[in-house]
């Protein structure tokens, strides 16, 4: 019960919006919330009835990073193996998310910092709104501002240069540089996130099953490609298998037709 208290998930149709739940702690992340996190994403791979997934917290931040108050770094706690085997067990979140075939999509407001902002970067799409502040916290408790995947996700969506700045300082990015560097999407009201977020969400639901689930697939493939010839190797083989479905067919008819295609994951 308390797990589910703690992560809420409403299914609206076959988009899951997930919602994290300790408001009064600013969505920080304790160990339950951790590993509820980590058996949501991990779960979904499994689950293609899902198709989208919207993250989102409850309160005035989106996550304020790792609870400290939670004792996970206590002095009884300070030693190399359980240090290390928290540090993995946290890490566990951002791996899941990327292999989860569903897309994800990130509602921040207000503070997401340390392990909050690297699920917003583990996101595959970000709506920031107005009251949006990331940083990563890291380097301000003493250790590296290279954690949770921040080193890899960061350069890759604003560049080395921006990375660099926010990973070396832990400075706060807001949401209307965050967007004027391409780290979000959109930057709109904090009580217009969720109705931004449809936006996307209607736009995606007009693709194929297969073809959205693969289109994320060939996208974490291609961002560490050796090549142009490794990434469209890629691409052709996924072309090649969807054009062999039912729903292209029907993606066709539908074209022609002039109406919506209604798919079947066949």
């Amino acid at each position: 019960m308390a797990t589910e208290q703690i992560l809420l998930v409403e299914a609206r149709g076959s988009v899951e919006w997930v919602t994290l739940n300790r408001p009064e702690s600013g969505n920080a992340l304790n160990m339950e919330m951790v590993d509820a996190l980590v058996a949501y994403f991990e779960g979904l791979r499994e689950r293609e009835n899902v198709r989208i997934v919207v993250m989102k917290a409850n309160g005035r931040h989106f996550c304020v990073g790792l609870d400290l108050a939670a004792g996970a770094f206590d002095a009884q706690q300070r030693n190399p193996r359980n240090v290390w085997s928290v540090q993995r067990r946290i890490a566990r979140i951002y791996l899941a998310m990327r292999k989860c075939p569903q897309p994800i999509i990130c509602l921040v407001q207000g503070a997401a910092c340390g392990g909050g902002f690297s699920l917003a970067l583990a996101s595959d799409i970000r709506i920031a709104g107005e009251s949006a502040k990331m940083n990563a916290a890291y380097i301000k408790i003493g250790l590296t501002g290279c954690d949770m995947g921040s080193s890899y996700f960061l350069p890759r969506l604003v560049g080395t240069s921006v990375s660099s700045e926010l990973l070396m300082t832990g400075r706060f990015i807001y949401a209307p540089r965050a967007l004027a560097v391409n780290l979000v999407s959109e930057v709109v009201a904090d009580d217009a996130l969720e109705s931004a977020a449809q936006g996307f969400i209607d736009d995606m639901l007009l693709t194929s099953p297969m073809g959205l689930r693969l289109t994320k697939d060939a996208l974490n493939f291609s961002v560490d490609a050796s090549s142009l010839e490794a990434a469209m190797a890629v691409e052709d083989r996924h072309q090649s298998l969807l054009s062999l479905t039912d729903d292209a067919v029907e993606a066709g008819l539908s074209f022609f037709e002039k109406r919506k295609p209604e798919y079947r994951d066949q």
